[in-house]
């Protein structure tokens, strides 16, 4: 009898209810192991390849090729490069997004898919664009040859690939936070006497710290491992116009494998840190950014 009516609940609405959890955890546990496993081998494995790599003929090999004088040049130039093009990132992420959120006008929507446009197209075509523009026989190339202007094959002309690819970072972030906060504050403190400056720094830019912060950290990290536009515009001249990037290739290239990989740590070390950094702000401001991400849904 006992059995009967077990077996008609489990037949019943009651059963079909009682079962759901079960296959809803399995079904979880299933796309758990799924996604640590892709994590695994696409990104952990390789990361560890690096490392192991790089340390395979130990501590003194390891120390003695990231001395060499040409990963050095290559490290100060592509800090060089990145303390270039982040600071005029974040300036113009700042103007961009006060802008954008703030004023409605024609051409608003050009001025926003034109600060996008770095993230649509290949960084080749970004550095072929440049050499378009300002390389011997581009538009402007005899200009600058007259008056004995180096920018393709040159220091500025990397700096200002690194610019273009990193222009979206900064102002993505903090067009939406904008728009979420409104300008409320704003409006109450201009109206008690308070400044356009005075309102920006002591009103406005508090509200946006986080979101800049956090913009600034992916603009830091794609400008110190850009490799495409960069590549296309340097020369890669050897402790000259060689940023980390490229100066792992072409310690690959010439066989160099120990000291390619030390290199290539140091440049996953940078971005490990800059992921971290990143991961702790989201969670630190997850109610901030979250709001920031749902303005720009909508």
């Amino acid at each position: 009898m006992a059995a009967d009516a077990a077996a008609a609940l489990a037949a019943g609405p009651m059963g079909a209810r009682l079962r759901a959890p079960v296959r809803t955890r399995g079904a979880r546990r299933v796309l758990i192991f799924v996604a640590f496993a892709f994590v695994t081998v696409f990104l952990v494995l390789p990361l560890g390849v690096i490392f192991a790599e790089a340390f395979s003929l130990g501590a003194r090999a390891y120390v003695a090729a990231l001395a060499d004088p040409d990963v050095r040049a290559a490290l100060w130039l592509t800090a060089g490069i990145a303390l270039a093009a982040v600071p005029l990132n974040t300036v113009f992420g700042l103007i961009a997004s006060w802008c954008l959120a703030r004023f409605r006008f024609r051409g608003r929507g050009a001025i926003v898919t034109l600060t996008e446009l770095p993230l649509s197209i290949s960084p080749v075509v970004a550095g072929l664009l440049l050499v378009l523009l300002f390389g011997r026989g581009g538009l402007l190339g005899a200009f600058l040859e007259a008056h004995g202007i180096h920018i393709i094959f040159a220091v500025p002309g990397m700096a200002l690939a690194t610019i273009f690819v990193t222009v979206p970072y900064v102002a993505r972030e903090l067009i939406p936070l904008v728009e979420a906060q409104g300008s409320e504050e704003e409006e109450a403190a201009i109206t008690l006497g308070a400044s356009g400056w005075q309102t920006f720094f002591r009103v406005s830019l508090p509200k946006l710290r986080w979101g800049l912060l956090y913009g600034v950290l992916l603009c830091n990290a794609r400008a110190i491992g850009e490799f495409g536009a960069v590549s296309v515009v340097s020369g890669a001249v050897p402790g000259q116009t060689n940023t980390l990037p490229l100066e792992i290739q072409a310690l690959y290239d010439g066989y160099r494998v120990q000291g390619a990989f030390a290199a290539a740590s140091l440049l996953a070390g940078l971005a490990i840190v800059t992921l971290l950094l990143k991961a702790a702000l989201e969670w630190r401001h997850r109610d901030e950014l979250s709001a920031a991400r749902r303005a720009r849904a909508e």
